[in-house]
């Protein structure tokens, strides 16, 4: 019974979906970069349009592809929650950046994770 909760409370190793939730952060990033500046600059209702329904799914699907990571054990609870801040994909970013410099939330090799693969 033991074996059951320890698996059940290891930290996450990113993985391969990992990397893809780090990519598709930076897209969502520029994409709501977009949408600022054509919601702030005048005259561009038709791009704050465009942008902002892009920004809308885009966030969305990346709430859930980060979701699926973590559902998978590949990225920690507080990216998603990072995630979900006002700030957006701006917070995802952050957090991932955290993740990859500090170690935030995931297993060390120490822990008996293994490497991630190149």
């Amino acid at each position: 019974m033991s074996g059951t909760s320890s698996a059940s409370l290891r930290r996450p190793v990113p993985g391969r979906l990992f990397g893809w939730v780090k990519v598709y952060s930076w897209i969502e990033l520029a994409v709501f970069a977009a949408l600022i500046f054509f919601w702030l600059a005048p005259g561009f209702d038709q791009a704050t349009f465009i942008f902002g329904l892009a920004h809308g799914i885009g966030y969305i699907g990346l709430c859930l592809l980060i979701w699926a990571a973590c559902l998978k054990r590949e990225a920690p609870y507080t990216l998603l929650a990072a995630s979900l801040t006002p700030v957006g994909p701006l917070g995802s970013v952050i957090a991932i950046e955290l993740i990859e410099r500090k170690g935030w939330g995931i297993a060390r090799a120490e822990e008996g994770a293994a490497p991630e693969a190149a």
